[in-house]
C-alpha cells in the first residue's frame, strides 16, 4: 500500500481575508480556487487575486483535517500569530497584492 500525503494550505485573499483548506494536491486545488471553481468562499470576485502563502504536509488524512479544523477555529489574531511564527508577513502580502 502506497502512503498518500495530505496537505493544509492557506490562501491570502485580496479582501485581506484568509482561507484554509485541505487537499492531496496543493497545486491542483489552488488552481481550482483561482479559476473560481474552488470553495464557495473563494468564488467571490472581490477575494481575487488569491495567493498561496502556506502549506504543510501530513502523512495522515486525519491529522491534516484536524490541523485545518484547528486553524479555521482560531481568531484572526491567532491565525496571524501562527503565520508570523512560520515566517509569513501579512503586511508584505498586503503590499504585494496592492491593497
Amino acid at each position: 500500500m502506497v502512503n498518500k500525503d495530505y496537505y493544509i494550505y492557506i490562501l491570502y485573499c485580496a479582501d485581506d481575508s484568509l482561507y484554509c483548506g485541505f487537499t492531496d494536491n496543493v497545486d491542483r486545488r489552488v488552481h481550482m480556487h483561482q479559476s473560481y471553481r474552488g470553495a464557495k468562499y473563494t468564488r467571490v470576485k472581490k477575494r481575487h487575486p488569491l495567493k498561496l502563502i502556506y502549506s504543510e504536509k501530513f502523512t495522515s488524512k486525519h491529522d491534516a483535517l484536524h490541523a485545518e479544523y484547528c486553524f479555521k477555529h482560531q481568531t484572526r489574531q491567532q491565525k496571524e500569530n501562527f503565520l508570523m511564527e512560520h515566517g509569513i508577513d501579512l503586511l508584505k502580502e498586503r503590499r504585494n497584492l496592492n491593497l
